[in-house]
Parts: structure tokens; C-alpha cells; sequence
């Protein structure tokens, strides 16, 4: 049976695209079998054949050496830096759940574990408009997957944790644990917040990410354990 995580973060350019890598590379070396998927990519660039690059997916493949093929990895993405929901209404390429459900569903069967990254925050919208209103924890719950939240370690993330963990827990979403990324060990504030988050949320600091890491501070037992089981299609 196939196993998931889904990647949070308390707001964009947290580090989440990073994390998941390394989480990757981490279950690659230990040769499993490991796939990441993202339901929605914005801000990418274009080729020379004009064809948009999933920035995020070739970060991961780069981070990771996973031999997944990018085709694999998003089925929704856009040239615009913007929300998904703005960014798909600008391009006239909205987001249907049932797509993004049906490459969640391919990859779980190819992979025995898969690692799904969100956007942005936990409230980001995917598509908002008259037909449809669809939020990242929609995408989550259809998943039925639990949450791994990528935070910054300094200034400013005691707030944005706790908000996160509180609106995941109102929401009945799995909180399965919180990794600081940008940390410097021995750094007062940075060791505070991290005591201050697990106080707060009642969740561990699973990971604590310095600049430039290439693995994660982790061991592979405890990372397996974060994943879920997913449910037979």
C-alpha cells in the first residue's frame, strides 16, 4: 500500500519546494520508491519551444536525483506569479479537482510513497470563481493526507505556526509535524520559537533545516513514520 505526505508551508517562500526535496532524496537513497506531485505551479518560465517549465518540479528532481519524469509531477502550470486561482483565470486554465485527484491516484500507484506539496499558506486559494471555490485543505482532504508545515525559523514564526496548527486542527487536518528551515543552532530566538511552536501547537519539531543543507536532519525511520497510508482507489 502506498504512503503520503502532504507539504505545507506558513506562507510562500518558506521552503517548502526545498523540504520536499530533500524528503525525496532522503527515501530515494534508501532506494524506496518515491514520487512528488503538486497540484498547481505558478511563476514558472517559458522554454525556447515556448512550453512552460515546472520550476518546482525540476528543483525537486535537481535537490532529490529522483529519475521521476516532470511530466508526472503537476498537471496544472502557469507563467503568472500569483495565486493559483489568479494565476488559472488570467491563463484561462482553471483547475479541476478531478484532474489533479487523477494524477494524485497515478503517481500513488506507480510509487510507494508520495511526496505533495501545496502553495503557498494553508488558506491559499486554487480556484475561486462562479462554478467553482476550491482551497488548498480541499485538496488536502481529498488526498486524504496529513500535513508536514514548513516553517522559517526566525522572527515572526510562533504566529504563523500557531495559526497554521490552529486552522488545520478546526479543520480536522493531521498535523504530523513542523520543520524549521533557515535555522542556525544556537541562535537564541531561533531555539525559542522552536520551543514556543511545540508549546503552542502540541507538535513536534521534527527537522531543523540550515541554509545550504544537502540531507535532512533526520532519520529515515522518522520520516516514514510521518506518512500515511492512502486509501486503495
Amino acid at each position: 500500500m502506498s504512503k503520503g505526505l502532504f507539504i505545507i508551508g506558513t506562507g510562500t517562500d518558506v521552503g517548502k519546494t526545498y523540504a520536499a526535496g530533500l524528503i525525496l532524496k532522503t527515501l530515494c537513497s534508501a532506494g524506496l520508491s518515491a514520487a512528488y506531485y503538486k497540484a498547481a505551479m505558478s511563476g514558472n518560465v517559458r522554454n525556447t519551444d515556448g512550453s512552460l517549465l515546472p520550476g518546482d518540479a525540476i528543483c525537486v528532481k535537481e535537490v532529490s536525483g529522483s529519475p521521476q519524469p516532470v511530466e508526472e509531477m503537476c498537471p496544472y502550470v502557469y507563467e503568472a506569479a500569483l495565486s493559483p486561482h489568479l494565476a488559472a483565470r488570467l491563463e484561462g486554465r482553471c483547475v479541476e479537482l478531478e484532474r489533479v485527484l487523477e494524477g494524485f491516484r497515478s503517481v500513488s500507484r506507480t510509487y510507494d510513497y508520495v511526496v505533495m506539496e501545496g502553495s503557498g499558506g494553508i488558506l491559499c486559494p486554487i480556484r475561486f470563481d462562479n462554478q467553482t471555490k476550491l482551497w488548498l485543505p480541499d485538496v488536502i482532504k481529498a488526498c486524504s493526507l496529513g500535513c508536514l508545515l514548513v516553517a522559517d525559523a526566525g522572527l515572526g514564526t510562533i504566529n504563523h505556526v500557531a495559526l497554521t496548527a490552529f486552522y488545520l486542527k478546526e479543520h480536522g487536518i493531521a498535523l504530523k509535524g513542523i520543520l524549521f528551515n533557515h535555522y542556525i543552532p544556537g541562535n537564541c530566538m531561533h531555539e525559542d520559537n522552536v520551543r514556543m511552536c511545540e508549546y503552542l501547537t502540541g507538535v513536534k519539531a521534527v527537522a531543523r533545516l540550515p541554509d545550504g543543507a544537502e540531507r535532512l536532519p533526520m532519520t529515515l525511520q522518522a520520516l516514514t513514520d510521518l506518512f500515511d497510508n492512502l486509501k486503495e482507489d
